[in-house]
């Protein structure tokens, strides 16, 4: 799997129709796809910048791994975005009220992530490893924060099925254009300009999403919703019970049991990639590969993987259900892990790295599709923006806290060995701990067939 990159755009309830990549380009002429779009790659351009990416930067400025695996923790924002979700949902912004509740928490959202990106170009890890983490936590707070509002403004803003997969591709494909921007782009402008001013470019490229979302329409009078729905103050017992313990007890009551090892599954089903994220940019850089040759590699092999991948997966999925295709994700998610153990043994070269690159952005793809199904097809009406904010935190908490330790682990392999040879002991272990994944979607894939023989009628 590509390292610490979301599977796709953050989760989105499952249309009847998935609309494909050339039915948003046909559509780039209705102002909301486009805008859509646009949105969707101003959500993507920070995920990169304060996790994989950082790391590689930080490792060419001498970082030590302990200190980049700590740093990464900073993404731990986006898994606990659940927390401050309620508020988006029930709270205008201050200041920015009055663009309404989805695009005012959007402009906030968009401002902060963009001032922070550059806040980072300013600092660099010559100005301090403290002052630069603080910057890339704010970033992906800001980033968290601003996943959970477009999630809920692109839901809220389709007039139906076919609208809803419109917008939901158009916000994948802007999306997935600013994840390659993060991952390879930004390389060769680090190779022309520096890392520093790379990262001031890129905090300047938030403001197409902020001018996208001064076009934006708000989709929903929050007040007239909650009349609607009954919803009282925020700031009264009933409020908040009904926000913040509200959306657990709608998904416990719709799933039951069955929903403890849904959400077991959800969290495990990506540590391999998590776990060893961190330590793929620094492992890059100790092997000897430059950053126009990773962004070229990634720009070429890594994308038609990755839409391979995702085709794939698509594929299987209509073809055989969301319980296989997640479970075969289980399996070949891990191939990846092992191939960085492959190249650390043979060392420098390009058809290894090319064919690494390969298994990982189609395995990547091809999970990545399978989970983000699954996670839609379990959610409820309701809690918009909170019961998505749930799922997808639980599928990065774990994988996110414990990659915080990957470089203390290479570290303590080294003693005794060379680097390489610690590297190598590393992504295979990482590999090893999807083990637990797979034996989990098998018992989900079971149930799953266990309920469609229940429900089937039986011959006359």
């Amino acid at each position: 799997m590509t390292h610490d990159t979301p599977p796709t755009a953050p989760p989105s309830p499952a249309p009847e129709k998935a609309a494909g990549a050339m039915d948003v380009l046909k559509a780039l002429g209705r102002g909301r796809v486009l805008i859509a779009l646009v949105i969707g790659f101003g959500s993507g351009l920070p995920f990169l910048l304060t996790g994989a990416t950082l790391s590689l930067w930080l490792r060419e400025g001498g970082a030590e791994l302990a200190a980049i695996g700590f740093i990464s923790w900073v993404g731990l924002a986006y898994s606990f975005k659940f927390l401050w979700a309620p508020v988006i949902d029930r709270f205008d912004v201050p200041f920015l009220g009055r663009f309404g509740r989805r695009r005012g928490w959007m402009l906030l959202s968009q401002i902060v992530v963009g001032l922070s990106l550059i806040a980072m170009a300013v600092v660099g890890p010559e100005g301090g490893l403290t002052a630069l983490g603080v910057a890339a936590l704010v970033t992906a707070f800001a980033s968290a924060t601003q996943d959970i509002v477009v999630d809920a403004w692109r839901i809220e803003s389709a007039d139906g099925d076919e609208d809803q997969a419109l917008l939901t591709s158009a916000f994948q494909l802007g999306y997935r254009f600013a994840i390659l921007a993060g991952n390879a782009l930004i390389l060769f402008f680090a190779a022309w300009l520096g890392w520093n001013g790379a990262y001031a470019v890129w905090g300047a490229a938030m403001s197409l999403a902020i001018v996208a979302t001064l076009f934006a329409k708000e989709p929903v009078d929050r007040r007239t919703l909650a009349e609607v729905t009954g919803q009282v103050s925020l700031l009264s017992p009933r409020g908040l019970f009904d926000a913040i313990v509200g959306p657990f007890l709608t998904f416990l009551k719709t799933h039951g049991a069955a929903a403890f090892l849904m959400l077991a599954a959800i969290s495990l089903y990506r540590l391999p990639d998590f776990v060893m994220g961190p330590m793929v940019g620094p492992f890059y850089t100790d092997l000897g590969l430059d950053k126009p040759t990773i962004g070229a590699m990634r720009l070429s092999v890594g994308l038609i993987a990755a839409f391979l991948g995702i085709a794939a997966g698509g594929l299987f999925a209509v073809r055989f259900g969301f319980g296989k295709t997640l479970l075969v994700g289980a399996l070949i998610g891990p191939l990846s892990n092992l191939g960085y153990t492959t190249m650390a043994v043979v060392g420098l070269s390009t058809p290894v790295f090319g064919s690494v690159l390969f298994v990982e952005n189609f395995s990547e793809g091809f999970a990545g599709a399978a989970l983000v199904a699954y996670m839609a097809s379990l959610t409820s009406i309701g809690y918009t923006a909170t019961q998505y904010a749930l799922l997808s935190s639980f599928y990065a908490l774990l994988g996110k806290f414990l990659k915080g330790f990957s470089g203390v682990v290479v570290e303590s392999l080294e003693p005794g060995r060379s680097l390489m040879e610690a590297y190598a002991l590393f992504f295979a272990g990482t590999a090893a701990v999807g083990i637990p994944a797979v034996f989990l979607c098998w018992l989900l894939l079971k149930r799953q067939e266990r309920i469609a023989r229940r429900d089937t009628p039986a011959p006359a």
